[in-house]
Parts: C-alpha cells; sequence; structure tokens
C-alpha cells in the first residue's frame, strides 16, 4: 500500500515454527521509497521477492529500479529473499558491519542462531556491497535523504532510518511491540534506543517491520508502550529467578515458561530466542546496571 508520495508499504505473510512443530502465523514489512529509482528496505522471506516484484509492476515500475536494499539486520524475516532480490534486480546490498557475517553466511547464522524452519525462511547467503554507520547519510532521488542511526539491542548491528522530508521513522525489530513475541539481545542496548528513538522531534510516521504504519501521536504512545513492556519483562524474568532461592535456578526454557505465564503471554511463545530474551535480565552486568534500574523504575509502568 501506499503510505506518502514517496513511501509504499508490503505486508509480506509467512510462518514460524515452534518448537513443537506448530505452524505460528506471522507477517513482516518490507518497504519500498520511490524515486526515479527505487530503495528497498528488507527484503521479507525467502519467496517474497515474487510479492515485492508484483507490486513493482502493479504501481507501473521495473525490477531493475530497485538500486539499493538496505537490511536492517540479519535475521530471516528480513534477509530471505535478499539473494533473489539482488540477483533479479542487480542492486546493491547494504548492512550495517555487525550484521555482515550472518548474511554473507546463512549457514553460519543457521548454526549460530538455530530457528525452526530457518531454511525454509532464507533463500541464500547475499554479499554485503556497502556497510551502514551511525551518522551514514543516504541520498536519494527527489532531494530525499536517509540518515542511517545505529539502534543495536534486538541484534547487535540492528538500523533504523530517518527520512525527514517525510517525518518517516523506519525500526525494523528496534521497538518491541507490547504483547508481541519478545526477542532482543541485549535489554539495556534496547532500552536506549527506543528511548533514543522516542526523541526525535516531529515524527508523522512509526514504520516498523512486526507492527502496522503508525501516524502522528500514534508512533510516540507504541514507543513509550515498548519501554513498559521492557520494564514488565525485565521485573518478570528478576520475580521468577529469584522465587525460589533456595532451589536450584530454573533452566532456560523453564525461566521463559513461567516468565510468559507471569506477563500473561500464551505458552506458544516459549522458544529459545524469547529464552535467551528472558535470560538477557539475569546477566551479572545487567541486574544491578544503574542506569537500567533508573530506567526501568518508572511510576507509570505497568
Amino acid at each position: 500500500m501506499q503510505i506518502t508520495d514517496h513511501i509504499h508499504a508490503l505486508k509480506i505473510p509467512f510462518q514460524i515454527t515452534d518448537p513443537s512443530g506448530q505452524k505460528i502465523p506471522r507477517f513482516v514489512y518490507a518497504f519500498l521509497i520511490y524515486g526515479e529509482e527505487i530503495c528497498l528496505i528488507d527484503s521479507g522471506v525467502a519467496g517474497s521477492e515474487k510479492i515485492i516484484l508484483d507490486y513493482l509492476k502493479r504501481t507501473g515500475r521495473s525490477p531493475e529500479e530497485i538500486s539499493r536494499l538496505i537490511l536492517t539486520h540479519a535475521h530471516p524475516d528480513h534477509i530471505g529473499a535478499a539473494n533473489a532480490i539482488k540477483r533479479i534486480c542487480g542492486c546493491t546490498v547494504a548492512a550495517h558491519a555487525a550484521e555482515k557475517a550472518w548474511i554473507e553466511d546463512v549457514d553460519l547464522q543457521a548454526k549460530e542462531r538455530p530457528v525452526p524452519g530457518f531454511c525454509t525462511l532464507v533463500g541464500g547467503s547475499v554479499p554485503i556491497d556497502c556497510t551502514l554507520q551511525e551518522g551514514d547519510v543516504l541520498h536519494l532521488e527527489g532531494g530525499l535523504a536517509l540518515q542511517v542511526l545505529h539502534t543495536p539491542g534486538h541484534s547487535p548491528g540492528s538500523l533504523s532510518l530517518w527520512l525527514a522530508e517525510e517525518g518517516a521513522l523506519f525500526t525494523a525489530d528496534a521497538v518491541p511491540i507490547a504483547g508481541d513475541m519478545p526477542i532482543y539481545q541485549d535489554i539495556l542496548a534496547s532500552v536506549r534506543s527506543v528511548q533514543r528513538l522516542a526523541a526525535i522531534p516531529e515524527i508523522k510516521l512509526l514504520l516498523a517491520a512486526w507492527d502496522e504504519p503508525r501516524r502522528g501521536s500514534e508512533a510516540y504512545r507504541i514507543m513509550d508502550e515498548g519501554l513498559r513492556y521492557l520494564q514488565r519483562i525485565h521485573n518478570s524474568a528478576l520475580m521468577v529467578a529469584g522465587a525460589n532461592p533456595a532451589q536450584e535456578e530454573p533452566d532456560s526454557m523453564q525461566l521463559c515458561r513461567r516468565v510468559l505465564f507471569e506477563l500473561g503471554l500464551p505458552q506458544t511463545m516459549a522458544n529459545p530466542l524469547v529464552a535467551a530474551s528472558f535470560q538477557a535480565s539475569l546477566k551479572e552486568e545487567i541486574r544491578d546496571h544503574p542506569d537500567l534500574l533508573k530506567i526501568l523504575s518508572g511510576k507509570d509502568a505497568s
């Protein structure tokens, strides 16, 4: 769908497999910025190239007009069709250096971060032509400029992008969605990234990967809710871990299921990635970190 004169959003459905083998429906957004050439932000899962190319055809554009593909991070639902997009469109591929290894060697990612159904979600490795870092500005046709923001937490090299001319903030998975599956590697970095994004003035559009486009004050509300969600998760993880101090500490999946129960989230979310997110609160350097304790102790927390 068209969001602004230049921005188009594609909602791409897919499925993930939980540890029991059950298929869980999900979706991810990819975004197109139209100018004389086209910039694509994320590629969706394997096979998403058909959705993207069909949309180009319906809007009177051609695959060769995609000149740049920006991968916000290396996870399967963002890089799955990157190999096919590059092969078909001949575009350059850009990402943060911290994500490069997993994008250029998806077998390495599958080994180091095993995800059920990984091979069905990712259509192959793709070389990175350009590494992006904090402060880079990508100039697009028509006077548009994308400012690169390094927003780690969900992953070490997660990127957000700010298109000031449209007041549009592309956040990928940097902002956790309250009630959705919590997946991040570093809770302190996540908190700091969300706070930083929420401090950007005059956001007109919040364009996340796992949420519908949000406009105006809704954008700031979603980010505030994301921070409160991180607070609830952190507090619940600490409570569950400390509930039975005389007993042996529960393993990560036991803790995961108990924290999900405390949060009122479905047990179908219990998987190693969510478990690792909860374990992030229990790291010694995080438990008593003064910044995190201050951030996550607001009176408005629920």
